[in-house]
């Protein structure tokens, strides 16, 4: 597949040639990266620009946007994201809704409505999630790049799992304006591509302030693009409780990645955080809290499927009860949990403050390191069917959900497989808004170790 960097510079007769062979190879394709190829439908198109795919949470005027939920099928978003006005205006276009873990729920594309999204790699694996069609979809070179979102990991995950490049903002410096939310203090909108060098490109066209947005960052920025600099040499930082809980073959990578770093030039230096059962705990409480108030509209009055026909409490009950599939149920009920009376103080508030010193603590690392290396996920890509219980999903988003608690940027790219040949992915994680050195060190590690897919 034509890389981003190489598809701007196609004239429109090339452009137009591009989204034919695209269409015909994701019509070829039977992953079901695309809610397209598991409704058997065409593929959705936005103007004619270069092809981006979108995940089905993002609004592209006149299409059905459903978040791969039944509660929404049905419904024509009458409106833009502002990420897709951006890609407009730089030339590039909406093209295809990727599937997804239903509103954003889940670590593996299965609770999809539509069906489960198969890894390109491994198809009895999972491609991870929640936006796992986008980075199955571009490892599967049938998107040239892709948007995903990002709320514990949704978008690294996938990409490590797909052995992609996946990429989380800087909490604020993406507009949200148009995304279904799932958490709305967490959520980031972000690029999976297929190197390091269009990820910083599409990161450089989706991002700014946008006052349509109150959790926009009104801060100064710069483009990171034409400032991409592999020779740049950082203090990088190990998180070694990290590395100890994760599997031989992650650690072997991380190994392979940290003599590769050192080779070319870089300054290691080893910390410790913060328990990661304390993480998850305080992530799946303040996620789940927020999620059962951002979903709350969804009640068959404005928009999507209405069921039950006796009277308003009926069609409440039907709707969310036929609507909602089970993990985006259980998630409501316990963000309602911890947010009643009487157990408000006991969990949200106490979740709060460890969020708290989760900021802190990375703020102590970023005193004396540029960077902080991470695994993305404990494993890599799972089978179908290994998660026995939710708890066991959560578990893998162990490394990836305190940066979105710190509302920090990081950058997850492959460098090693493991014995199957899936493949090992770490993250980079950056201060905020300091996206120029996240991508300066990540291009360096993308040079050397020279990834083969």
């Amino acid at each position: 597949m034509i890389t981003l960097k190489e598809a701007l510079t196609l004239a429109s007769d090339d452009i137009k040639k591009l989204r034919d062979d695209l269409t015909s190879k994701i019509k070829q394709n039977n992953i079901g990266a695309y809610v397209e190829q598991l409704t058997s439908t065409d593929i959705s198109q936005s103007g004619m620009g270069i092809p981006i795919a979108i995940k089905d949470n993002i609004n592209v005027k006149n299409w059905e946007i459903t978040c791969s939920s039944n509660i929404l099928k049905g419904y024509i978003s009458p409106y833009n994201a502002t990420v897709i006005n951006n890609l407009e205006k730089a030339g590039l276009c909406a093209f295809g809704r990727t599937n997804m873990d239903e509103f954003a729920m889940g670590s593996s594309t299965e609770s999809s409505c539509y069906g489960k999204t198969l890894n390109p790699i491994d198809n009895e694996k999972v491609p991870g999630g929640s936006s796992g069609g986008s980075a199955a979809a571009v490892a599967a070179g049938i998107a040239i790049a892709a948007l995903g979102t990002d709320t514990g990991g949704s978008i690294r995950q996938p990409a490590a799992y797909c052995g992609v490049v996946g990429m989380k903002p800087t909490y604020g410096r993406v507009s949200r304006y148009g995304i279904t939310a799932y958490s709305s203090s967490l959520d980031q909108c972000g690029p999976i591509t297929q190197n390091v060098e269009d990820a910083a490109i599409l990161y450089d066209i989706i991002s700014g302030y946008d006052p349509m947005d109150s959790t926009s960052a009104n801060v100064e920025y710069e483009a990171v693009t034409p400032k991409l600099n592999a020779n740049k040499k950082l203090t990088i930082a190990v998180i070694d409780n990290f590395v100890s809980q994760a599997s031989p073959a992650i650690q072997k990578g991380f190994e392979k990645a940290v003599i590769a770093l050192e080779k070319a030039g870089h300054k290691i230096i080893h910390k410790n955080m913060l328990d990661t059962d304390k993480i998850v705990s305080t992530y799946y409480i303040v996620a789940t809290a927020e999620a059962s108030a951002n979903l709350a509209r969804f009640d068959g009055v404005r928009f999507g499927n209405r069921k039950g026909d006796a009277g308003l409490k009926d069609m409440y009950v039907q709707t969310k009860s036929q609507g909602f599939g089970e993990e985006v149920q259980k998630r409501i009920m316990l963000g309602s949990f911890v947010l009643s009376s009487g157990y408000y103080d006991a969990y949200y508030i106490k979740a709060q403050k460890v969020r708290h010193l989760i900021k802190d603590e990375y703020s102590a690392i970023f005193a004396e390191a540029d960077l902080i290396l991470s695994p993305v996920a404990p494993t890599t890509a799972p089978k179908f069917g290994s998660f026995k219980t939710s708890l066991e999903m959560y578990l893998s988003d162990i490394y990836t959900i305190s940066i979105n608690l710190a509302g920090l940027p990081a950058i997850s790219l492959p460098v090693d497989k493991d014995e199957d040949g899936m493949p090992v992915g770490l993250q980079f994680i950056a201060k905020a808004y300091d996206e120029q050195t996240l991508f300066d060190g990540a291009l360096s590690l993308e040079k050397a170790i020279n990834y083969n897919k």
